[in-house]
């Protein structure tokens, strides 16, 4: 099964980065490839964990599909889960953590695991799945410097 990660320091801190990446109805507007978002289920636990269910449409040239997945926000551990609920996947699960750091900056790690059910869509898409994986984290920064306000460049890992 495919999978990619990475590590990056950021000149923000984990609670601006955790806001960015859990306002999934801004995904549209600068993650590469996310053509629409619609949430279609937002509810709150007992412990403070909020939960959402959303269809994604990403696109690339001819081939646009839509897949719904589950999102965990977990404020306090600063750490988001998004686990895959139906689409072209057969599996998929992409968690994302904040930690902090010195100076108001933080290490924000991202992960994803996924597996198309089609080989056809597989060999068409996979080749260019790290590529994407890493452009859209570095959408994630170039938008906290735009929302937040650009600061000195930290080191990546």
């Amino acid at each position: 099964m495919p999978r990619f990660s990475n590590k990056r320091r950021v000149a923000h801190t984990a609670d601006q980065m955790f806001d960015l990446v859990a306002d999934v109805e801004r995904y549209p507007e600068f993650v590469p490839l996310c053509h629409s978002l619609v949430v279609r289920q937002r509810s709150q636990k007992p412990d403070g964990i909020e939960v959402i269910v959303a269809d994604m449409t990403v696109s690339f040239k001819l081939v646009k599909e839509t897949f719904t997945s589950r999102v965990t926000l977990d404020r306090a551990g600063r750490k988001i889960l998004v686990e895959y609920v139906s689409g072209p996947f057969s599996n998929l699960e992409n968690r994302w953590s904040f930690e902090p750091t010195e100076q108001g900056a933080c290490e924000v790690t991202f992960f994803i695991s996924y597996e198309f059910k089609s080989r056809m869509l597989a060999m068409l898409m996979g080749s260019m799945f790290d590529t994407v994986f890493a452009r859209m984290s570095a959408a994630f920064e170039k938008r906290a410097d735009a929302i937040y306000g650009r600061k000195p460049a930290v080191s990546s890992t």
